[in-house]
């Protein structure tokens, strides 16, 4: 091998180097997310449905608070949809030197029933219930 054929191979492979070197900031520049979103954009805007995405941006630009507020509906309902559905604990709460759990506290509410210890009784005032009364006119 002459020393000429090694510099031909030398400055083969710096050309080679640089042109990969060229790809791989291509290849960066184009995988970022705005390069993805960019690349997503240009695909949905020279596809089939070209005139509806361009409406559907329009309408956007137009109108960002609605849309803004729909997105944000769907994203709590989907949001809520996956949470899992684990039993809520429960604190204790003294009250009158008993410990009670918020749960008992929202039972009394929700039913009117259940009354508590210092709680009066249900009283009724249908005149069925009372005792009859007498006259004396004589």
């Amino acid at each position: 091998m002459t020393s000429q054929s090694l510099q031909e191979l030398e400055s083969d492979i710096e050309r080679s180097r640089a042109q990969l070197d060229q790809t791989i900031d291509r290849l960066q520049n184009k995988m970022t997310v705005s390069g993805v979103v960019d690349d997503m954009l240009g695909t949905a805007r020279n596809g089939q449905y070209g005139p509806l995405y361009e409406k559907v941006l329009d309408t956007v630009r137009r109108n960002p608070v609605p849309v803004m507020l729909i997105a944000m509906g769907v994203g709590l309902l989907a949001y809520r949809l996956g949470r899992s559905t684990a039993p809520r604990r429960t604190r204790l709460i003294a009250a009158d030197e008993d410990l009670i759990t918020e749960e008992h506290l929202l039972m009394e509410a929700e039913d009117p029933r259940l009354y508590g210890a210092e709680g009066a009784p249900l009283s009724t005032s249908d005149p069925m219930f009372e005792p009859p009364r007498t006259s004396s006119r004589f």
